[in-house]
C-alpha cells in the first residue's frame, strides 16, 4: 500500500501501479484548476476501463462524479458534524439501513450516470453513490477512527463554524466513532474488491 499526497507534492501514481484506487478528503474542490487533479481524473477514467477498484470519501467523490460528467456544486446547507445517513439501495448486502457519520462538507455531486444512489441524509440526497461491482463514493466519511476525528477537528475547528447540525468541536470530539462504521467500510471495500 502507498500513500500520495498529490496536493502536495504534484504526484499522481499510474495506472499500471494501481490495484485500487482510494481518494480522501481534503479542502480542495474538484473544480479547483491543479494539474494533479486533472491526472487523477484521468487515472479514475482508466481504472474504471479496467474494472479496477476505486473508493472515494467527500473530494474523492465529488471527483469522480465529476469525471462521469457530474457536477459539483454547494451543498443547499454546510453539514459538518455527526449525522445520520440512510442507505438507499439493497446493491452492496449487509449494509445497515441508517448510520450516524462524520460529515465535513458544504459541496455536493450530483448522480453521475450509470450510478445508482446509496445513501442520503435528512438535508442532502446525494451522500453516496455506487458503479457496478468496482466504484464507491461517499460525501461523508466511514474511513476515521478516534485519532483521526482528533486531527481533523483540531487542524480544521474554524470549518465546524455555520454547519447545520450546531455542534462544537467539543461536541464532535466527543462522540465516539460507531462500531458499525468500521463495518460498514469493511462491507463496502469487501464489495469492491469481490
Amino acid at each position: 500500500m502507498y500513500i500520495y499526497h498529490p496536493y502536495q507534492f504534484g504526484y499522481v501514481p499510474s495506472a499500471d501501479e494501481t490495484d485500487m484506487l482510494v481518494i480522501l478528503g481534503g479542502p480542495m474542490s474538484p473544480n479547483d484548476d491543479f494539474p494533479w487533479i486533472e491526472e487523477e481524473r484521468e487515472l479514475v477514467k482508466t481504472l474504471m476501463a479496467r474494472n479496477v477498484p476505486i473508493f472515494g470519501a467527500c473530494f474523492g467523490a465529488q471527483l469522480i462524479s465529476l469525471t462521469l460528467g457530474g457536477e459539483v456544486t454547494q451543498a443547499p446547507v454546510k453539514e459538518v458534524g455527526w449525522a445520520p445517513v440512510y442507505r438507499q439501495t439493497d446493491v452492496i448486502p449487509g449494509l445497515p439501513e441508517q448510520l450516524t457519520v462524520l460529515h465535513w462538507h458544504q459541496d455536493m455531486f450530483s448522480i453521475p450516470t450509470g450510478a445508482t444512489r446509496l445513501f442520503s441524509s435528512d438535508r442532502v440526497a446525494n451522500q453516496g453513490f455506487v458503479i457496478g461491482h468496482h466504484v464507491v463514493g461517499l460525501q461523508f466519511h466511514f474511513e476515521p477512527v478516534a485519532d483521526d476525528v482528533r486531527e481533523i477537528v483540531v487542524n480544521d475547528f474554524p470549518y465546524i463554524n455555520g454547519s447545520v447540525l450546531g455542534q462544537t468541536a467539543a461536541d464532535i470530539l466527543a462522540t465516539p466513532v460507531p462500531a458499525a462504521n468500521q463495518q460498514a467500510m469493511f462491507r463496502i471495500l469487501d464489495y469492491l474488491t469481490e
